[in-house]
């Protein structure tokens, strides 16, 4: 049995990728994508049509509009590869708007319907874990809309999530080992913190062990990983989205793969129940600089490649 098919025995494999053309090979159950994904996609040249025949057929509409509608367009080619959800993402740039995150949403999510999908079992919404993002998340699960809440770095965003009901969080584990591993420099240890000691991967436990103590039913997804030490140590997450050169990796090899998240075990440990009011969740956050970094981070990157994104629309226009 090679490691994908090992992880697969505690956890729902997920691909990250907006090329929906490799996705057959490894057979994951559901897809991520975001507007990083989908835009390194849109300049290849098996991609660059869906965004023509984006762009042309709804000349005339809002360029905001149209990027949704090639987002959908990516989705829904996905979903006919998959037998689960794919997670569609709103502009980062509306990541401290909740009322416009809503609405965007609520818009995605009329596309897909549109396209005869059944959005409550196959569609996710992507959002950033700001206060915003998860007060948006709340109102759209009170709605039946299901949300993935994403760049999420931190406890206090994961304890905010279960509190608001969102479907599932995707903890970023690639990014807090980049962040620990530059702010150590030269002092960094990279075998004294890889596998189970790896900064990132101990964010995820804790999340896992404080949802599956306390019962909360929010998924828990890692995500953004930058090998497969990570996501070993992580075997038995509910879910995990990887990229596809590292779904190569784990398909390849046949080295043991331990089940190292348990949900029963969890249940027996001593954590204390936590709440955040607004004010102590934006002091949570503060407090940690990592995840006030990374979060500020990758609502920046997003953000510039949605502009990106509607420059390369202009061009085609």
């Amino acid at each position: 049995m090679n490691q994908l098919d090992a992880l697969r025995q505690w956890t729902t494999v997920v691909a990250d990728t907006g090329d929906f053309r490799q996705l057959a090979q490894f057979k994951p159950q559901d897809a991520t994508t975001n507007p990083s994904l989908i835009l390194k996609a849109v300049q290849k040249a098996d991609y660059k049509p869906l965004l023509e025949e984006a762009v042309k057929k709804h000349k005339g509409k809002p360029i905001d509009e149209v990027i949704d509608r090639l987002l959908v367009r990516f989705g829904t080619e996905i979903l006919t590869l998959i037998p689960g959800r794919v997670s569609t993402e709103v502009d980062a740039r509306l990541s401290f708007d909740t009322a416009a995150t809503v609405a965007r949403a609520e818009r995605i999510v009329a596309l897909y319907r549109a396209e005869g999908i059944d959005t409550e079992k196959r569609l996710l919404v992507k959002i950033a874990s700001t206060w915003e993002g998860i007060e948006a998340a709340r109102h759209l699960e009170q709605k039946g809309i299901h949300t993935n809440l994403t760049l999420l770095f931190s406890f206090a965003q994961a304890v905010a999530c279960g509190a608001a009901g969102v479907k599932l969080i995707s903890p970023f584990v690639g990014r807090i080992y980049d962040w620990y591993k530059k702010s150590a420099g030269s002092q960094w240890d990279e075998a004294a913190n890889a596998g189970a000691n790896d900064p990132g991967v101990k964010s995820v436990r804790q999340i896992f062990d404080y949802y599956k103590k306390h019962g909360i039913a929010t998924e828990v997804m890692g995500a953004s990983f930058r090998n497969v030490g990570q996501i070993a140590a992580l075997a038995g997450s509910d879910l995990l989205t990887i990229s596809p050169d590292l779904l190569a990796e784990l398909a390849a090899s046949d080295a043991p793969l331990k089940h190292a998240l348990d949900a029963k075990a969890s249940k027996d440990l001593d954590i204390p129940k936590v709440t955040f009011d607004e004010p102590g969740f934006r002091f949570a956050l503060n407090e940690d600089a990592m995840a006030t970094e990374k979060l500020a981070e990758g609502i920046r990157a997003f953000a510039a490649d949605a502009v990106k994104l509607e420059k390369l629309m202009e061009a085609i226009v």
